[in-house]
């Protein structure tokens, strides 16, 4: 079992971090390219559509497959094996704290700015959230590759 459980974890680790990378390194250059109105829209059509069925189970099993593996004694676990795995879930749970207290804040405002029409220019609404929500998106990218760094070597320990 606790093979099992440490294998999704590596699994679903990997898909977070890689979506966070591409996303990093790809999406969002393509979209800052945009235009403020096209930029705008395209980032309440993808905070509308991403936070759905396939991403929440990858974004929950991206916390509970390692803490599975954690909790699950296993005979002749090596100490290395233990930290590793303890400090892969510290990494993916700091990344779920930042995307819950940075990047959802930000992504709930800038679906409110559609609301409320012609009150806010495109400008302004991209100028206050783009930046900050990189910066949060780069941290969590960090951790979210870290985490799954750590729980590859635990894998591998």
């Amino acid at each position: 079992m606790a093979t099992i459980l440490l294998a999704l974890a590596v699994v679903f680790t990997g898909l977070y971090a890689g979506m966070m990378l591409i996303f990093l390194t790809g999406i969002m250059p393509a979209l800052a390219r945009l235009t403020d109105g096209q930029f705008v829209v395209a980032m309440r059509r993808i905070n509308e559509e991403v936070p759905r069925g396939l991403f929440v189970l990858v974004f929950l099993a991206e916390v509970a497959f390692p803490a599975a593996a954690l909790a699950v004694p296993v005979d002749g676990r090596s100490d290395t094996h233990g930290w590793l795995l303890l400090a892969g879930l510290i990494c993916v749970v700091v990344n779920h704290l930042v995307t819950v207290a940075g990047n959802i804040p930000l992504n709930n405002a800038l679906a409110a700015s559609e609301a409320s029409p012609g009150t806010n220019p495109d400008s302004a609404v991209r100028a206050a959230f783009e930046g900050r929500w990189n910066r949060f998106h780069a941290v969590r990218t960090l951790f979210a590759v870290g985490g799954f760094a750590l729980i590859v070597s635990a894998s591998l320990s």
